[in-house]
């Protein structure tokens, strides 16, 4: 058996397997794709009252989507749990509101007194049943949707909650207003109604509503269904299991002792095009800089949204600074990339780009698609793109709030990378395994982009499909592309820096590939639970796992085991900054997308948490750690070799600070934001989502918001030591003595 495992375990047999993966997931993934238009929830052609009032119609709805976006108000709150914490969830407070008036209705018509004034329990029983009967009687579909009276004056009650909130704003809630139109609120009022019906009314011939019984309402005794308890413990023994085989595969199969690493590479020399990646790195590590400091701002305004901080919210509103929160760590860490492909490119070729001043072009379409992208998202936000918002302003996706324009302009840059690299690289004698991950996944990269970008001249009309699409962005983009090309990277760099065998590290990144292409592929369904896909995506969510980064980290110990060996012996090891940023890479890319990530990944579990403050550590732990930290280990291997090659000082001292004054300030961020999601998620299970949302709820545990100042504080001192420091040993390093 031993036998067989190891034959298996060849180099050869692993790609076939990655290879067959991909093939069957990739087919998967087409096959529910294509079937996913059946299964959304239906834009009626119109909605009317019993009496025949047209309340909205098709066009009101998704004209009110497109106000959504303008406005970028998923960065305020959310759309079916999908945005940003600080607001309400839009449909799920209509839906409690409508609730709440049915409630008030039904017992002023039957008994003359409002419902809370009942004190008899048949009554209330009684008021309640008629409620349901009214909730559940309603039909979603593309025809014509026909409200009862009751539902009808619900309906127009909310209407004129929604429009008095987005033209005159709530300062108490961090909204101010002053920028939403009466006749734009109204349609936004019909999108954010669309969305209350779809999780309310059921699917034909169901008892499941359309968001698969999400929101939990107590009013109408929606709560979590038998398919997302069971799925839950499918998807912890899978989990459970599959662990303890891949450890059993790794150390026992994998990692042979007898294989000794290569020596290190030493550089004596810089290509020309090399050198001009210098001017790069003060403008990441800048960006990083700018990206901290607004997650700084916003985490104030969570905490005090009553109150201006700095400036006043109608100058700095939370929403667009979230957006660029978001879109500044997306530019930082893209760019960061960028430099890392361009530099290993001439290692492996052995030659320097064919032109290097296409590194000159590549910063400067950088500089331009990035300062527009970012001036178009608070511009456009704000108002004041009206006309042109889709192709320059705020696109108000959330994590995909770029302009069209700059969206093309992005592509353009990345497909330009990555043909810079691949012409570079694909001659090379070295063009091993570990160089086509790279090249491959970064073509990936380039290209996966463009699923956001569907269709290129407007918007998607149903919210669930868009929804769908932005996920193969923001998941597959980085739980596949991204983390096929931080495999790649992590096994190279492990090698050429004489760290790991070159055969063990081919093997490792073969089966963290196999990993990554099995979870990374369908484990997008996770995100589909809850926004209108069919309850089969449950299964399908919980199944595939975060299993990927099991097999890096594996491989990061090793090759610390070996950076142990060199500093024992008394050996000089250049590298050991970029090293250290490589490390917390591995280990926070378990800790994030693996730990963090299951903390709120089982389907009973997200039931209740779903679009609470339990699923922040997760996407800052991962997305810093897994490819925020590769991107600042790459400036420093540029620095290091610059310091290298030019004789020039170097000192790991402040290094070392601006590392570790990061990596503790976003583990110790971790605590606080885990304890409010967990006081979220237990308010949501026992007295319903409204109320895990509400402000009330943050106030009851708000010292733990204010906690997040030490955590919060510490990132951004390390991210301003890291800007610094690399400055420094860029430009104004001396020359050794």
């Amino acid at each position: 058996m031993a036998g067989f495992i190891d034959k298996m375990l060849e180099k050869k047999y692993l790609f076939v397997s990655f290879w067959f993966i991909t093939i069957v997931m990739v087919v998967a993934l087409i096959g529910f794709t294509a079937n996913m238009v059946k299964e959304v929830p239906p834009i009626p052609e119109k909605v009317v009252s019993e009496n025949g009032e047209t309340l909205y119609t098709y066009n009101d709805v998704v004209e009110g989507k497109g106000y959504f976006q303008e406005f970028d108000l998923m960065d305020y709150g959310t759309m079916l749990g999908m945005g940003a914490y600080l607001g309400p969830d839009f449909p799920s407070e209509l839906l409690h509101r409508r609730l709440e008036f049915l409630y008030d209705y039904y017992a002023k018509k039957n008994y003359g007194q409002p419902f809370k004034e009942i004190e008899d329990e048949a009554k209330k029983g009684a008021v309640k049943a008629l409620v349901i009967k009214d909730v559940r009687g309603t039909k979603l579909s593309n025809n014509t949707v026909v409200l009862s009276e009751a539902s009808s004056e619900a309906f127009k009650n909310n209407v004129n909650y929604i429009v008095n909130f987005l033209v005159n704003g709530n300062k108490k809630l961090a909204f101010p207003g002053g920028v939403i139109k009466p006749d734009e609120a109204k349609k936004i009022a019909a999108f954010f109604d669309w969305g209350q019906l779809a999780a309310s009314t059921y699917r034909p011939g169901t008892k499941v509503t359309w968001t698969n019984n999400w929101p939990a309402e107590p009013l109408i005794d929606q709560d979590v269904t038998w398919s997302a308890i069971v799925w839950s413990l499918f998807q912890l023994l899978a989990l459970w299991t599959l662990t303890i085989f891949i450890l059993y595969l790794v150390y026992q199969h994998l990692f042979n002792k007898e294989d000794k690493p290569d020596a290190p590479v030493v550089l004596n020399s810089l290509y020309p095009s090399q050198r001009k990646l210098f001017k790069y790195i003060p403008l990441v590590a800048l960006f990083f800089v700018i990206q901290v400091f607004l997650g700084g701002y916003i985490a104030h305004i969570y905490t005090e949204p009553a109150k201006n901080f700095v400036l006043s919210q109608s100058i700095l509103p939370f929403n667009v600074m979230r957006a660029l929160h978001i879109n500044i760590a997306i530019v930082w860490v893209a760019i960061g990339w960028l430099v890392g492909g361009m530099f290993i490119a001439p290692l492996v070729g052995k030659e320097d780009l064919k032109f290097p001043w296409l590194v000159d072009v590549l910063w400067l379409a950088l500089i331009v698609v990035g300062a527009g992208g970012l001036i178009g998202i608070y511009l456009g936000a704000t108002g004041h793109m009206r006309d042109v918002w889709f192709w320059f302003g705020n696109e108000g996706r959330e994590f995909l709030n770029l302009g069209r324009v700059w969206d093309i302009g992005l592509v353009v840059g990345l497909v330009l990378w990555f043909f810079m690299v691949f012409s570079t690289i694909r001659k090379a004698k070295e063009n091993n395994v570990m160089v086509g991950t790279i090249i491959w996944s970064a073509f990936g990269i380039a290209t996966l982009y463009m699923a956001g970008m569907a269709p290129i001249h407007k918007i998607f009309p149903n919210f669930t499909v868009d929804d769908y699409y932005r996920w193969w962005v923001v998941h597959l983009w980085v739980e596949l592309t991204f983390e096929l090309f931080a495999a790649g990277v992590l096994a190279y760099l492990a090698v050429i820096l004489g760290l790991v065998s070159r055969k063990s590290a081919e093997r490792i990144m073969l089966l963290e590939l196999v990993l990554v292409m099995m979870s990374g592929t369908l484990g997008v369904a996770h995100h589909y639970w809850w926004q209108g896909l069919g309850e089969y995506w449950v299964a399908i969510g919980s199944i595939f796992s975060a299993l990927e980064p099991v097999p890096l980290v594996l491989l990061m110990v090793e090759a610390w085991k070996e950076y142990s060996h060199i500093k024992e012996k008394g050996e000089k090891f250049p590298f050991t900054i970029p090293f250290l940023w490589l490390t917390g890479s591995a280990f926070l890319n378990w800790f994030g997308a693996g730990f963090l990530g299951m903390v709120a990944n089982l389907p009973i579990v997200n039931y209740y948490s779903h679009g609470t403050y339990l699923i922040m550590p997760h996407g800052h732990v991962a997305l810093l750690g897994a490819f925020g930290y590769i991107s600042i280990a790459f400036l420093y291997i540029v620095a290091r070799s610059k310091a290298a090659v030019d004789g020039t000082e170097w000192d790991d001292k402040f290094s070392k600070i601006g590392f570790w004054l990061v990596t503790i300030g976003v583990l110790l961020f971790a605590i606080p934001t885990i304890v409010i999601g967990l006081h979220q998620t237990a308010v949501a299970k026992e007295l319903g989502y409204y109320a895990a949302r509400s402000r009330e709820t943050i106030e009851q545990i708000i010292t733990w918001s204010w906690i997040r100042v030490i955590p919060d504080s510490m990132i951004i001192l390390g991210a301003l030591t890291v800007f610094f420091d690399l400055f420094k040993k860029t430009y104004l390093a001396k020359k050794n003595k």
